[in-house]
């Protein structure tokens, strides 16, 4: 017996075992006639939900009662794009102009991260040092990236380019697109305009990035004419087709430690999806929701160590309304491993021994 085999065979059945266990919460919040959740980091999850007919931003944490409103004073407008392990970003509409926001938590932490000169600004991502989206200035979008305030914004809009965004990103780097000849590039950078990268696949007409975790990048390509969800790993060439079987389109929207999020359209529905690496490795997470949800997106994921979290929304045909929508999974044990060595050290000498792996 190969131990060494069976070993990682079963940590790699655990983490693969993405199908089943996903456990389904409604985080539409008391009082709100339509809710979305769009943003994941650790185990606190941000987006909108409309109360009392404003569009509020706010935060939660599992569960809908958990909801926190985070819409500033002197808002008509407010959303929670991005979440990190500290903050949460997005826009606030006041007068009218789009400020990027900043919090910590609370309607009463709100910073504005415009730069002086822009006629608008949204953020869309969030990392505990940064905060990722566009400025409105020039007349066009430029990708920006900011460190907590508005005095430290950074315009990573690449030479040549004549329009940019930037829609997420990790600690390193950020992701979006340019436009380039006319031509609109997945883009990925490391901090500066002058580090772009086009991560835009041969054979599509146009592309974007949605969210980097460091290491992989996800988002579209547009291939004949349809959206095909994308991951690369850092360049063009690293391009993988995450469409699965039987889909028309799809949307790759999140990321983390080998997992991508998003939806994809099945039966002329969109559905939530998950993927590990490969258009054959798909998951209908909206297979879980209840009967009543008619379609369904996945927009970000995350882990507090303890659980993976996937926020997004859907349509709920029973209410008639928009709800934010969380799936849960418990992370893996690394003891499951640990057990499965102890286990076979209780084998015969001469049986343990057999196998390559035996001495790893």
């Amino acid at each position: 017996m190969n131990t060494k085999f069976l070993i990682t065979s079963t940590l790699v059945a655990s983490l693969a075992s993405t199908s089943f266990a996903w456990t389904y919460t409604n985080l539409h919040p008391s009082g709100a006639s339509v809710s979305f959740g769009d943003g994941a980091g650790g185990n606190t999850q941000g987006g909108r939900a409309n109360i009392g007919g404003v569009i509020r931003a706010g935060m939660w944490t599992g569960t809908a009662s958990s909801w926190v409103d985070m819409h500033p004073a002197g808002a008509s407008i407010s959303e929670v794009w991005g979440v990190s392990s500290v903050s949460q970003v997005g826009y606030a509409q006041i007068g009218t102009t789009s400020h990027a926001s900043l919090w910590t938590g609370s309607a009463g932490s709100w910073v504005s991260l415009n730069p002086s000169g822009s006629l608008g600004a949204v953020a869309y991502a969030a990392t505990p040092t940064n905060q990722i989206g566009n400025t409105y200035m020039f007349s066009t979008v430029l990708a920006s990236l900011w460190s907590g305030s508005a005095a430290s914004w950074v315009n990573l809009n690449p030479t040549g380019s004549t329009a940019s965004e930037a829609w997420g990103g990790s600690g390193s780097n950020q992701v979006g697109y340019a436009t380039l000849g006319g031509v609109q590039e997945a883009a990925l950078w490391s901090g500066t305009a002058a580090s772009f990268v086009s991560l835009h696949p041969g054979g599509a007409s146009s592309s974007r990035g949605h969210e980097s975790d460091g290491s992989q990048q996800v988002g579209y390509a547009v291939v004949g004419g349809a959206s095909h969800a994308s991951l690369w790993t850092g360049t063009a060439g690293s391009w993988v087709d995450l469409n699965p079987s039987g889909a028309t389109s799809s949307t790759a929207w999140g990321v983390l430690g080998g997992y991508q999020v998003g939806g994809a359209v099945i039966g002329g529905a969109q559905r939530a999806s998950l993927w590990n690496g490969s258009a054959g490795s798909f998951v209908d997470l909206h297979s879980f929701l209840p009967a009543s949800f008619s379609n369904s997106v996945a927009r970000s994921i995350s882990t507090d160590g303890v659980n993976y979290y996937i926020v997004g929304g859907g349509l709920n045909t029973a209410t008639g309304r928009g709800e934010a929508i969380l799936w849960t999974q418990a992370v893996p044990e690394p003891v499951t491993a640990l057990t499965l060595g102890v286990g076979l050290l209780g084998l015969p000498r001469k049986r343990r021994l057999s196998g390559k792996g035996a001495k790893s």
